[in-house]
């Protein structure tokens, strides 16, 4: 037993974890948080989040290079890939970036604990070292921020070699002459791009018969086209039956996912990325009494807290989208709970992007979901080909949505897809939380030219008097 006593241990130094114990820190505790991957960060700053951004901005410059330069005037020679410095620069940005968060933490004087964090009692969390040997801490409070792991399919397992997850496929040595993607979802779409810049076949395989589950209809079928033409193939509603080494590298026997014959699909790499699933094991929820719920998430109420007192939980380990910026702000908002301030946080003011190129971005509503709830909108657009800067910047593709309440006027949500929709998105976001009218943002003075302008020309769609279309 620690002769330390705290008045909070994080379990998890991911975005959730390590954001609450710099936040608890700020606020006047005595903290510590235990992570075991001995690089503080969690899946999104080491295998996710920023590796693959990393990756993503290297091959947008080499495509930028080999196909479009010229039509800017810059003619460019034989352009050739150095794929080992590729990845070493992306092996650079996250070990700067996590070397950056352990001088946040001795910054604030957040104990960082090496190894495996379990909950032995209330108030006691036991540390297997990595080191070596234990360590059992007593604490007032305990926050589970322990993430998320990479969802198989039953039919094959991942080697991180030929059939890999996102982790693997980060570090592929070489560029495949032909990557399956089973899962049309953020994160397979995000490598698919990767890998297809840089020369290797795509081919999607999503058991729905769509890409983008929970996407806004329209903008996702405007993605497909998109990624269609840059040279992605899509196999939707078709299901992965089976794997088995082939002469290329893997033999998926894929069919209809409503039944139907088989076929082969060979590929050199299998990216398995069909979903993630909370990360519990190890932590002794059934021993402490914490309940979870059908899928494996940590139950809580409103205010973060389990069924044990004392313990609260955060992040992708809870329900709500597994976004690392949800949980950051989850850490933020529970840190001041414990603190006895008064957190909130709307989720429905959430943003989700995918960073492919051209980018989307979402916030709030669909109009799927506005349908189906009976809600009465409206909907303003404008496309980025009618956006002067984006005529300067040559690159066109996509549009602005917002969906308006037809009564109040107010921003119920907001759909993007194009240039720098990510950064775009954020305006959006922030009139929502403060309950904006499209009427708000119309009459927002917006520089020029600028993309954002996008943004105010869709708000005053939404009342049918855009100007530049």
């Amino acid at each position: 037993m620690t002769d330390t006593q705290y008045d909070l241990v994080v379990i998890g130094g991911g975005p959730g974890g390590y954001v609450c114990a710099i936040r608890a820190a700020q606020l006047g505790m005595k903290v510590a948080c235990v992570e075991k991957r001995g690089s503080l960060g969690g899946t999104c700053l080491n295998v996710g989040c920023i590796p693959s951004k990393a990756l993503l901005i290297s091959s947008e410059k080499f495509a930028e290079a080999q196909h479009d330069l010229a039509a800017h005037g810059v003619k460019v020679g034989g352009v050739e890939l150095d794929l080992k410095t590729m990845l070493a620069r992306k092996d650079k940005v996250v070990l700067d970036l996590t070397k950056g968060i352990e001088f946040l933490f001795k910054k604030n004087k957040v104990d960082y604990k090496i190894g495996s964090g379990a909950i032995a009692a209330p108030g006691k969390v036991k540390v297997t070292l990595n080191a070596g040997g234990e360590e059992t801490l007593a604490t007032k409070n305990i926050v589970i921020a322990t993430g998320s792991d990479h969802v198989d399919l039953p039919t094959m397992a991942v080697d991180e070699k030929r059939i890999v997850s996102s982790t693997g496929a980060l570090a592929l040595a070489s560029v495949p002459k032909h990557l399956v993607v089973v899962g049309a979802g953020y994160i397979g779409l995000e490598m698919g791009s990767v890998w297809r810049r840089l020369g290797a076949e795509v081919t999607v395989v999503e058991f729905l018969d769509r890409i983008t589950p929970g996407m806004d209809g329209e903008v996702a079928k405007q993605f497909q086209r998109v990624l269609t033409r840059q040279g992605f193939k899509f196999r939707l509603g078709t299901k992965v039956t089976g794997a088995k080494p082939g002469k290329a590298g893997i033999d998926l026997t894929v069919e209809p996912a409503g039944g139907g014959a088989p076929e082969t699909i060979s590929a050199d790499i299998v990216l398995v990325a069909i979903g993630r699933k909370p990360h519990t094991a190890g932590l002794g929820l059934d021993r402490a009494g914490i309940k979870t719920d059908a899928k494996g998430r940590v139950e809580v109420d409103d205010h973060f807290r389990t069924s044990l007192p004392g313990v609260y939980a955060i992040g992708d380990v809870i329900r709500g989208p597994m976004l690392a910026h949800k949980a950051e702000d989850e850490g933020v908002v529970v840190a001041e709970i414990i603190a006895g301030q008064s957190g909130h946080i709307d989720y429905d003011a959430i943003p989700g992007v995918v960073y492919t190129w051209p980018e989307v971005a979402a916030v709030g509503k669909t109009e799927e979901e506005l349908k189906a709830a009976n809600v009465a909108y409206k909907v303003g657009k404008f496309p980025f080909a009618a956006g002067s800067r984006a005529r300067a910047n040559g690159f066109t593709e996509g549009f602005v949505k917002i969906l308006a309440d037809a009564k109040t006027d107010r921003v119920l949500g907001a759909h993007i897809i194009g240039p720098d929709a990510g950064t775009l998105i954020a305006e959006l976001v922030l009139g929502m939380e403060f309950k904006a009218a499209a009427e708000d943002i119309a009459r927002t003075c917006h520089a020029h030219p600028t993309q954002n302008e996008a943004v105010k020309e869709a708000a005053l769609a939404v009342a049918g008097r855009a100007i530049h279309v």
